[in-house]
């Protein structure tokens, strides 16, 4: 039997190639993105605020707003979640030009890691230098309950993943981007002066991310719990990497929907997580514009 094997030189020629072809795609796929979104006549967004589950009237605030759907910019991956509406909403938001994503895709949807990114490498090439992030999580701190807001500072990656793995473009950020400080510290402070303003009761915390879509165990809870973590769920770490690779300056809001597996007897439902929120929508509305008029 003859083996016909390849020299390292060749095999690692090959691997450059094949990677100069995956990041120049990706940078082709944003740009292409990008490009339909201007010609909208959209303004250039200064912030960009992702929406989570059933908090999308909070797009209904933007004023002179273009609303574009996903499926009408090339490359952007349609939301499937329910209590997603799926589309982009440019406009103004307390004198401040905003992009929000009216919905956002997730892991557990099928969609690797890229495409999970890939709303917010658009949202750094519009220009944006913030990015506020929401979602709806469950409360592993027996301190919360549903309809709490907390403002989260640090983050646990339980994915087993990482959206950065692959091929770095150096136009984007540095291949070991730094984390210590994923969620500004400036904005965390501005978060919570926004809340008292608005009389709105703001809790600081961990946030753990799983793949889902299942909910968690009672097991797994404890796990949480005993890792430090104040809330759980299954979105928000790869947009804030991705927002972190970029040097965009990051605030995220975790809605405490429910109490997570275990806490209580009941079993969990996504309708309770769509019911948590829309209770919440109105304060978290209210506490976005205020860090928006806080703003430097």
């Amino acid at each position: 039997m003859t083996v016909i094997t390849r020299e390292p030189e060749r095999m690692g020629t090959l691997m450059k190639e094949n990677n100069d072809m995956d990041v120049s795609r990706a940078v082709r796929h944003v740009t292409e993105a990008v490009t339909a979104i201007e010609g909208k006549g959209a303004l250039r967004p200064r912030v960009g605020i992702i929406l989570g589950s059933g908090l999308g009237a909070v797009a209904d605030a933007v004023s002179d707003p273009v609303a574009i759907p996903y499926g009408e910019i090339p490359n952007w991956p349609p939301a499937t979640a329910i209590g997603h509406a799926g589309r982009l909403v440019i406009g103004m938001l307390e004198g401040t030009p905003v992009a929000v994503m009216q919905g956002r895709v997730h892991f557990y949807e099928g969609y690797g890691m890229q495409e999970v990114m890939f709303p917010t490498r658009v949202l750094g090439e519009l220009g944006i230098g913030t990015l506020i992030v929401t979602n709806a999580s469950g409360g592993v701190n027996i301190g919360y309950r549903p309809g709490d807001l907390v403002a989260i500072y640090d983050h646990i990656n339980f994915m087993g993943t990482n959206p950065l793995i692959g091929p770095n473009e150096e136009k984007w950020g540095p291949r070991f981007p730094d984390m210590t400080y994923a969620y500004d510290q400036e904005y965390l402070e501005l978060m919570e002066q926004a809340a008292r303003e608005e009389g709105i009761s703001l809790h600081k915390g961990v946030y753990m991310a799983f793949t889902g879509p299942c909910y968690e165990t009672p097991a797994e809870i404890r796990m949480v719990r005993a890792m430090g973590a104040d809330v759980v769920g299954m979105s928000t770490v790869p947009e804030v990497i991705a927002a972190n690779h970029m040097s965009i300056r990051t605030a995220a809001v975790s809605c405490v929907s429910n109490f997570a597996a275990g806490i209580k007897a009941e079993k969990l439902h996504h309708q309770e997580v769509l019911d948590g929120m829309a209770r919440t929508a109105d304060s978290l509305a209210r506490l976005i514009r205020a860090f928006l008029r806080a703003m430097p």
